[in-house]
């Protein structure tokens, strides 16, 4: 179920008032059956999955907590079972194609069963949940003392289930076992998250949608400015539908009076790719710092190991966000990029960089790696760069981007966008607060301006989310 569709729309009154018309005893049980009859919407078998792999944490949760000589044992098979799952149904067409040369397995018409395979949704998401709780125990940061229907409410939590944020056990279980009250909700924050997160995603992302699709899919009739300026727009495209799917889980989740982990803090403002990732998806850059990089030694160890550590987690980091080797090449870009900033911050730590400077080569290189990461393919990907690189005479031409949509078209877009870029410098740098109370009554009238945008401009064609795919 998508959170811009017409079903949504009815799904969410009814269990909000269901959920406080229910007694506080049978509240978390309702929400539960809720959250799974969300993810039975998408595909009924892969609730069964989402049920099993769940309850099987659980088991070797309780497991570790009652038998701590075999801890390893049952912490080994929590392991084994979700990255087994995400490596059956996320990269067996990834290992298939890569050795399709040695492995003839396509049938006589053509048709590949392995492609064939649909990737339940949110599949990356709720593993790493589960998978972040099995490990906590393990450390012994919490006991495995919680029920079972506290657990499977914890990793399936509708809201964030299918795309993040990632939430913690210490942050999340704690506002399930407690009894809210009506009153206590939070309406001026359900109401601007929401709408801000709708305006990023139908009236920002899937109209950035009409232009970056096109462009990708036919890479060979565009020139490089074209194909660099779709990279550009490529980047504040996942970065509004990534983010406002954030801000509506987070805003939807006030209703149930529970607070979502921040997981965005304006990283397109950034000046360095160091201070990028302590800002872009903020759950999944500390799941894979907690969970892998101190798994792998962290800085604990030689420092030419530790740059090692660095790149893994990278490059790792991209095959998790797709099954494609223009992954891996977005992840080791990122853990060059990442390195290369650690060793000349030390050969040359005097060294300041003007922050706009900074934030034009961050920019910069967000965009051309980025481009790796919506490319469909090496073939495409290596046509971009080399594209991008080779001036030709017609370089700087935009004719085709003129086929794609009108004038018209792309000026409402660059008005859009330039309303994205003074909201998060009003947030960076609290430009409010100078008049409060102005901004105190000018604020509704902001956000009434948003709706009546999104129901003018948004684009209604219940595209998915970029990131159900991760």
């Amino acid at each position: 179920m998508l959170f811009n569709s017409l079903i949504f729309i009815i799904f969410l009154p009814l269990v909000f008032i269901g959920y406080w018309l229910m007694p506080p005893k049978f509240r978390k049980f309702f929400l539960l059956l809720a959250s799974y009859y969300f993810y039975y919407s998408y595909n009924p078998v892969f609730l069964l999955l989402l049920i099993g792999t769940s309850g099987f944490d659980f088991w070797c949760a309780r497991k570790i907590n009652a038998l701590p000589s075999r801890k390893v044992l049952f912490l080994s098979l929590s392991l084994i079972s979700n990255l087994g799952i995400l490596a059956a149904f996320k990269y067996s067409a990834f290992l298939y194609n890569t050795f399709y040369g040695t492995f003839q397995m396509v049938t006589n018409n053509g048709f590949n069963p392995i492609e064939a395979f649909i990737v339940p949704a949110g599949l990356s998401f709720y593993t790493f949940q589960s998978i972040s709780y099995t490990i906590d125990v393990y450390r012994g940061k919490y006991k495995a003392d919680d029920s079972l229907y506290d657990f499977l409410l914890y990793v399936s939590f509708f809201p964030h289930m299918v795309a993040g944020p990632i939430v913690r056990y210490g942050s999340l279980m704690p506002q399930l076992k407690v009894i809210s009250y009506f009153r206590n909700i939070d309406w001026q924050a359900f109401a601007t998250l929401v709408t801000w997160g709708y305006f990023k995603k139908l009236v920002i992302a899937d109209n950035l949608n009409l232009i970056v699709t096109p462009i990708f899919k036919n890479v060979s009739g565009f020139n490089g400015i074209e194909l660099l300026i779709a990279g550009f727009l490529f980047v504040i495209q996942v970065y509004c539908d990534f983010s406002g799917y954030s801000d509506i889980a987070t805003g939807i989740s006030k209703l149930f009076n529970i607070n979502l982990s921040i997981n965005w803090r304006r990283p397109l403002l950034s000046s360095s790719l160091r201070e990028f990732w302590t800002r872009n998806h903020i759950s999944i850059t500390t799941w894979f710092r907690d969970y892998l990089y101190i798994g792998l030694g962290g800085n604990r160890v030689s420092y030419k190991r530790w740059l090692l550590n660095i790149f893994l987690v990278f490059l790792i980091s991209g095959l998790w966000h797709g099954a494609n080797f223009t992954f891996v090449v977005w992840g080791g870009l990122h853990g060059f990029a990442y390195i290369t900033e650690i060793l000349l911050r030390k050969k040359f730590p005097a060294l300041r960089i003007p922050k706009a400077l900074g934030w034009v080569y961050l920019i910069s290189f967000h965009t051309l790696s980025l481009i790796a990461f919506r490319a469909n393919n090496t073939g495409d990907l290596w046509y971009i760069y080399s594209s991008i690189f080779t001036f030709k005479a017609d370089y700087f031409s935009i004719e085709h981007l003129h086929g794609l949509q009108d004038t018209f078209f792309y000026i409402i877009m660059l008005l859009v966008c330039c309303i994205l870029f003074m909201k998060e410098l009003n947030e960076e740098f609290a430009c409010s607060d100078i008049h409060k109370k102005n901004y105190a009554y000018a604020r509704p009238l902001i956000y009434i301006c948003f709706l009546l945008m999104i129901f003018i401009l948004g684009n209604f064609s219940a595209n998915t989310f970029i990131y159900f795919q991760f």
